[in-house]
């Protein structure tokens, strides 16, 4: 009688919905987390959801749709993570990063195949309201109330100067970034109606105060992409099916002129956007990179994700004069670790993720189908100038969207329908 009553709780709906609501505000939590109770303490955490959601996973295994559960770019990046243990110059390293890497990637599969995308966006929008407001009032009592930093969790109390911000992440461009997935989010759960009218707006002036205050250039940039991609998905949602694909083909031209634009004028838009010493910072870092590169352009120096305190990592460290957690870029860090074949990996992942949900936002009716597409424009635009994309929260996001979007439309129905021969079913 016992262990029926605890299979039924542990395969029951409400079971799932708190595992992720755990996942989401644990891979988002890391550094919090790191700050309070250490590596040890982390993965002790890490270890027992994973536990938890393995045995959902298996009480619930009938219920699950298990067709297209993992798109093929996920399991060839992850694959050659793995391989890259072979050459590495720090397999130990190399191997924990991976089993780090598979375990994120995996709370990232268990939210996409419990949940379907609007219990998603209701998670991740309790989540980031949680977190987003934690780090105001941390803020608040840090630079207000007690005039000093609060040194173990980054915060340094410049909130009475208007920033920038750290909040619970660390720094203030991984703030702004979950900022903007949070803005992102309330704004679709405003337009489904899943909160009440005054959550919602005051969901987004939290959000959108947590940007301003976080100061961070590369946020703004992702703003405008992500504002952009908005209004062209809610024009592509009026056209009549049976054009769509000349817009979409017309949208891809004005896209790739904007890019070609943007490069063109790079200099002007660091200026006007007050991130000359951001970039500055980026460039010493490429820089360095680049030398160590040609050492390994194809197969890389081994997956590591977060920079750990060895070669060649130190080396370039002390040439910069500064540590860095990161190459500033997730597809410079992916050809620096996993080279060429894995940047392509990484490259693929997120394009025919972007693809496939783009084509679902512009033809399904319901507004929901909106928040990968968003999403995702966020993480790719994003990744040119951060790594949050390989790593953790941001890692796992990847691959709740992308699986998401696998198990809606296969690349055979993206094809047929971006070329106007296969029409979306409506949902």
């Amino acid at each position: 009688m016992i262990a029926k009553a605890l299979r039924d709780f542990v395969g029951s709906a409400r079971f799932a919905q708190a595992l992720t609501l755990l996942s989401v505000g644990l891979a988002f939590s890391t550094h919090a987390l790191r700050s309070l109770i250490g590596w040890p303490g982390l993965l002790a955490a890490l270890a027992g959801l994973l536990a938890l959601t393995a045995v959902s996973l298996v009480a619930r295994w009938r219920a699950v749709e298990w067709y297209g559960i993992l798109p093929i770019t996920i399991l060839v990046f992850v694959g050659w993570a793995a391989a890259s243990v072979l050459w590495s110059n720090a397999p130990g390293i190399t191997a924990t990063r991976v089993l780090y890497l598979v375990a994120f990637a995996f709370l990232g599969v268990y939210v996409a195949l419990m949940r379907d995308t609007i219990q998603i966006v209701r998670a991740f929008g309790d989540v980031m309201r949680v977190l987003l407001g934690v780090s105001i009032a941390l803020e608040v009592l840090s630079g207000v109330l007690l005039d000093l930093p609060i040194a173990f969790l980054g915060i340094k109390g410049d909130i009475a100067s208007l920033g920038p911000i750290q909040g619970l992440f660390g720094s203030r461009n991984l703030l702004g970034f979950v900022a903007l997935i949070a803005l992102l989010t309330f704004i679709v759960e405003w337009r489904t109606h899943i909160v009440r009218r005054g959550v919602a707006i005051g969901s987004v002036v939290l959000a959108a105060g947590s940007i301003v205050l976080s100061g961070s250039p590369t946020t703004w940039v992702a703003l405008g992409a992500s504002l952009l991609a908005l209004a062209a998905l809610y024009a592509l949602r009026r056209v009549a099916p049976a054009t769509r694909w000349r817009w979409q083909i017309a949208l891809l031209a004005a896209s790739v002129i904007v890019l070609v634009t943007g490069w063109v004028f790079r200099v002007r838009i660091i200026e006007f956007l007050d991130a000359r010493g951001e970039f500055d910072v980026r460039i010493d870092v490429w820089r360095e990179l680049s030398r160590y590169l040609n050492l390994n352009p194809l197969q890389g120096w081994g997956w590591v994700g977060s920079w750990p305190d060895a070669a060649p990592y130190t080396w370039i460290e002390l040439a910069t004069g500064r540590a860095h957690s990161s190459a500033l870029s997730a597809y410079i860090d992916a050809y620096f670790q996993v080279g060429v074949i894995g940047a392509l990996a990484f490259v693929a992942l997120v394009g025919v993720a972007l693809v496939r949900s783009w084509l679902l936002a512009s033809g399904r009716r319901s507004v929901v189908y909106l928040w990968p597409a968003l999403i995702l424009v966020v993480i790719a635009v994003t990744s040119f100038t951060e790594s949050f994309a390989l790593v953790e929260g941001g890692w796992m996001l990847l691959v709740v969207c992308a699986v998401k979007a696998a198990r809606d439309m296969s690349w055979r129905d993206a094809l047929a329908s971006g070329t106007g021969r296969a029409t979306l079913p409506q949902r």
